[in-house]
């Protein structure tokens, strides 16, 4: 068998001093997660986090920047993530839209609320992500090339 690290994407929005996360259901009980998935065929990365931005929370989103690349191997499956986090901004909220399968609502967070309720993060990437936001780390759109 041949090993391949699952290529994700994930939306940091902030607003007003809250971030947009999703619940959804795990197979470790309701967990917290940025609007995050896989990349998928024929597909670039700025295409697949507005997409699953919209699946995840019926909010359209708009990439701004590249927050990072999050390498992490997931404790209990063994499967590697590569997660492309994008710095974004969201608007024309879809309350009639239905969420994707397993997922529960959108949420607004605080940092600090976050930080107190990190067991129930769904990975170490999410409060990384908003740590390095914080610190206002980001890098142009053109640092990912696509070709």
């Amino acid at each position: 068998m041949q090993w391949m690290p699952h290529a994700t994407v994930a939306a940091i929005v902030e607003d007003h001093g809250k971030f947009l996360l999703v619940e959804e259901i795990t197979d470790r009980g309701n967990r917290f997660n940025q609007p995050a998935g896989h990349l998928e065929d024929n597909e670039t990365l700025i295409e697949a986090v507005i997409r699953e931005t919209l699946e995840e929370t019926a909010y359209s989103f708009k990439p701004e920047s590249l927050l990072g690349i999050y390498h992490w191997r997931h404790e209990h499956n063994d499967t590697t993530y590569l997660r492309f986090a994008y710095i974004g901004s969201v608007s024309n909220h879809q309350p009639n839209l239905a969420l994707d399968e397993g997922i529960v609502r959108a949420v607004w967070m605080t940092a600090e609320e976050m930080r107190n309720n990190a067991m129930l993060m769904r990975s170490p990437q999410v409060l990384r992500c908003v740590e390095d936001y914080l610190t206002g780390q980001q890098f142009p759109l053109s640092v990912v090339t696509h070709l």
